[in-house]
């Protein structure tokens, strides 16, 4: 096949992945199999990475008196004659979020016992509708959603912790929308599929109590920087509110259907029988310990951010694969792809990397130490002097992370 053949599969492979988590045939699928009642009005909000091409399949699905709001990151986001469109920040939250999430209050309150949401949530959804509950401001979710990101905790300890600082997660959404009766159609970026996480769980409940979210807190060491409103909050007795308003929850994508999509792209590929999870260095081991031929993986890592660089999990994990390919003395070519399937690694414009048994050496030729930029955290710009980045733009999706290895 060849080092190019081979890079060119990998890609192929990936791309089967992402086309298998497309949200508009999600939805599509969902509501021709179930359609939403008539009578009373239906409001279609669709929150998250995804929700443009989810709210675009039910508006063309949902009839009668319909209002569609959509909330996305500003990458994904375009202009539609049949939604009022919302673009917000991701992954920290910023005051355009803030700004779609109080329209979305207004328009919740006002619903009645004949009306319906259908909310179409996708990953993402959590930073891009904040809504901070009384008393803790916008800055303070931002920064400690930041000391989150950069202590390597997972998604569903960040969504912990998120969901007892917001109006509108960990069920909130229900309470704010009763008595009008809610249905959720959702595309899991959480590794297990735990519906209370995606998103925070909007729709769900809560995966945790204030007291968890100060214990997870101080287990990170990120106790003490955490702004006082925050901590005042958690450590306030929190209200009985009573048991949650019933909401119907259906899962239309996740990251083991695009796994199953890349393993039809490849009949004679192995599937890694567990999700790719953990800290990146971890992970590396694990890949590295594959046998020879086609290996996939799905999965979230974590990174714990010690430098200044500039980079993401899948960016760092094809990188350290690349350097213990190379400790190990592996023999042929051989290519490794981690990628996040919405486009976007980290704070920069990369999907994640590419990389193969030339990569370290190409890197090197250009001046660039791998073990150094490792060391700040600098997988984007390492990456990038070797051409090795994997840029695919914003996909309109978002189920997690493929990895692809080829090893002849």
């Amino acid at each position: 096949m060849g080092l190019s053949g081979m890079r060119d599969r990998a890609r192929a492979i990936f791309q089967a992945g992402v086309a298998a988590a497309d949200p508009y045939l999600a939805v599509a699928k969902a509501l021709d199999a179930e359609p939403m009642p008539e009578g009373g009005g239906t409001f279609i909000l669709a929150i998250g990475k995804a929700a443009m091409r989810m709210a675009e399949a039910a508006a063309e699905r949902v009839h009668g008196d319909v209002d569609v709001v959509v909330i996305t990151n500003y990458e994904n986001a375009y202009d539609a004659d049949y939604a009022t469109v919302f673009a917000a920040g991701h992954p920290v939250p910023d005051k355009a979020g803030a700004t779609a999430a109080r329209h979305v209050i207004t328009k919740l309150q006002s619903l009645g016992a004949h009306d319906r949401v259908l909310a179409l949530i996708s990953g993402g959804g959590s930073a891009l509708m904040p809504a901070p509950a009384k008393g803790i401001t916008l800055a303070d979710k931002a920064e400690v959603n930041r000391l989150l990101l950069g202590c390597g905790a997972d998604i569903g300890e960040m969504n912990l912790v998120r969901q007892q600082l917001s109006t509108l997660k960990g069920g909130g959404m229900l309470r704010v929308a009763a008595p009008a009766m809610v249905r959720a159609l959702i595309l899991s970026d959480v590794v297990g599929d735990e519906l209370r996480i995606i998103a925070s769980g909007p729709t769900v409940g809560p995966v945790g109590t204030r007291g968890q979210a100060v214990e997870l807190l101080k287990s990170y060491g990120i106790w003490d920087q955490t702004p006082a409103g925050i901590k005042s909050h958690l450590t306030a007795h929190a209200p009985d509110h009573g048991p949650l308003p019933k909401a119907i929850n259906q899962l239309v994508g996740s990251n083991p259907v695009s796994v199953a999509a890349m393993k039809a792209a490849a009949p004679d590929a192995f599937v890694f029988n567990e999700p790719l999870v953990g800290d990146v260095s971890d992970a590396a081991e694990i890949v590295v310990k594959s046998g020879r031929g086609i290996t996939l993986f799905g999965g979230e890592t974590t990174v714990q951010i010690k430098g200044s660089g500039l980079g993401g999990r899948n960016q760092e994990l094809a990188l350290r694969v690349a350097l213990l390919a190379e400790k190990q003395g592996w023999q042929g070519d051989w290519v490794f792809l981690s990628g996040g399937t919405d486009g976007r690694d980290g704070p920069c414009d990369a999907a994640g990397g590419l990389v193969d048994n030339t990569t370290l050496k190409r890197m090197r030729e250009a001046g660039v130490s791998p073990q150094k930029r490792l060391a700040n955290n600098d997988s984007y710009h390492a990456l990038q002097a070797s051409h090795d980045l994997l840029m695919t733009g914003a996909t309109g999706t978002n189920v997690a992370d493929l990895q692809i290895l080829i090893r002849s």
